[in-house]
Parts: C-alpha cells; structure tokens; sequence
C-alpha cells in the first residue's frame, strides 16, 4: 500500500512543477512522469483491488 501513496505522491508533485514551469519542453517531460507515476499507482491499486487513482487535472490536450 505504501508504494501506491508514494506513486500518487509523485505524480502530484510532477503535476505541481508541470502547472509553475514556462518552458513547454520541459512541463511536458514533467507531465510524462507524472503520467508514468499515475500509471504505475493505478497497476498497483488494481492488485490490490482498489479504484484507480483519480484523473489527472491536466487535460491530455496540455502535455
């Protein structure tokens, strides 16, 4: 279980730089991790049989 927080952790914590960054290369590659991070807490919340984790507030148009 702890390892699905950190996962959400992270990908918030992407998604936070991504929203304060101005270079678009760069809040770009910021919102992949953050991507990836969401991905890999929504496999581990599957094992676990949990709900996926929340959407990204960032729309798919924005990375």
């Amino acid at each position: 279980m702890k390892l699905l927080t950190e996962y959400i952790e992270h990908a918030l914590r992407f998604e936070r730089l991504a929203a304060e960054e101005r270079d678009p290369s760069v809040k770009a590659q910021f919102l992949e991790q953050a991507k990836e991070y969401r991905k890999l807490a929504a496999e581990r919340a599957e094992r676990y049989g949990l709900p996926p984790p929340s959407p990204s507030p960032f729309p798919d148009d924005e990375r």
